[in-house]
């Protein structure tokens, strides 16, 4: 075994004689076990909580939107669908039409937006197991509109009742300025089937209606739509498919991941991580003042020692780095307690939901190899760092 390692090792784990040295120690100790456990916990709660967030939005968002580079809808015809059949990592492809519309039912009134879809809308978006009540879009043996909560909640709308149908308008694209109002805006009627509850913004913003209701409401062409939507098949690179569709339909297109799409929503979340990282680092180096003190005070105590080691032979870089090694293994000691114990914590939360957001939901953790190789790394890397630093008060001073 190397000569400063076998000592530092005895250094560790020997009782001083020393009992204020020994305290001091211990406390360094329980330092690192609780900063690393904190450090584990609060960056697997920000991951558990990532997760359920993007859950969410795969729910809505497709792996691939296409649309329109200049105005607002592009023409699906058989010559685009079948460049896009040609890419065999295109799974399911569906149409559909997103534009802001005025909504009436029974005397109330709200404006919000129509996402008109096909058939294959589910197959590429999970959004009918959205539905709290009711059934998804369907155009027999009428339109039947599924309605996001809050805008049926202002609404008061209804699933079951067939006495008032939800009226839509849009206004018609003209010159001038019209005196008649029917003559202003294009309506059409349909019955509220399904209302689904997702997030906020989905619930206040969108109703969904089938996609020829869609064409009729806004004069639309045989495949004019909006956007397109993909999803690919399992072992499929979304950023790399992306590229290539763009690259094959070119510049009147706009071709965007999921990722892209919701570009805001990631980059919070990744600045909240950072952000939470970077305060419970700064809380690991205030814990790791104390192995500093206490790699001092031993320094300090082993005075006698330290000449011994001279006289026999251990140079002063030796003697640094026995010192050195000490405080990295106090480091290392409390890392890997804490993390046992963070991992034990998580793992508790994952399986038997110890703390809760409400009576219903379980707060949202995960437990992943990313966070475990961040704080591993994080501790040992400052907790040498602060060896190092105390094991620079030995000079040639001390041990002559």
């Amino acid at each position: 075994m190397n000569f400063s390692l076998y000592i530092a090792k005895r250094y560790l784990f020997s009782k001083s004689s020393n009992n204020t040295i020994n305290i001091i120690t211990l406390i360094a100790t329980v330092g690192v076990i609780v900063g690393t456990m904190s450090l584990f916990v609060v960056l697997s709660g920000f991951s558990g909580l990532k997760t359920f967030s993007l859950n969410f939005e795969s729910l809505f968002d497709p792996e691939i939107q296409i649309t329109s580079h200049k105005g607002k809808t592009l023409i699906a015809d058989a010559f685009f669908s079948k460049k896009l059949k040609e890419d065999a990592s295109i799974s399911q492809i569906t149409h559909v039409i997103e534009e802001r519309a005025f909504f009436e039912y029974n005397k109330k009134t709200e404006i919000a937006y129509i996402k008109a879809v096909d058939t294959n809308y589910i197959n590429v978006n999970k959004m009918d197991t959205t539905i709290v009540i009711g059934k998804w879009v369907d155009t027999h043996p009428f339109p039947i509109a599924v309605v996001g909560a809050g805008i049926a909640n202002k609404l008061s709308i209804g699933v079951y009742s067939f006495s008032e149908p939800l009226k839509i308008y849009v206004p018609k694209p003209q010159k001038g300025y019209s005196t008649s109002l029917k003559n202003a805006f294009n309506e059409v009627f349909v019955q509220p089937g399904g209302i689904i509850e997702l997030t906020q913004e989905v619930n206040n913003k969108y109703v969904f209606i089938p996609l020829e209701l869609g064409r009729q409401l806004l004069n639309y062409k045989k495949d004019e739509v909006t956007a397109v939507e993909i999803k690919l098949t399992a072992d499929s690179n979304s950023k790399t498919v992306a590229k290539r569709l763009q690259n094959s339909l070119g510049d009147a297109y706009v071709v965007k991941t999921r990722i892209e799409l919701n570009a805001a929503l990631h980059k919070m979340l990744n600045t909240e991580n950072l952000m939470s990282y970077l305060l419970f680092t700064l809380v690991v180096i205030i814990s790791l003042f104390n192995v500093i003190g206490a790699i001092i005070m031993m320094i300090l105590d082993k005075k006698g020692n330290i000449k011994t080691l001279n006289n026999l032979g251990c140079t002063l870089k030796q003697i640094k780095t026995i010192f050195v090694l000490q405080g990295f293994l106090l480091s290392a000691f409390g890392l890997f307690i804490g993390l046992g114990i963070g991992i034990l914590l998580i793992t508790a939360q994952l399986e038997y939901s110890l703390f809760m957001i409400n009576s219903s939901f379980p707060y949202p953790v995960e437990l992943n190899l990313k966070n475990i190789i961040t704080v591993i790394l994080t501790i040992l890397i400052l907790g040498f760092i602060a060896a190092k630093i105390a094991s620079s008060r030995i000079s040639e001073r001390l041990i002559h």
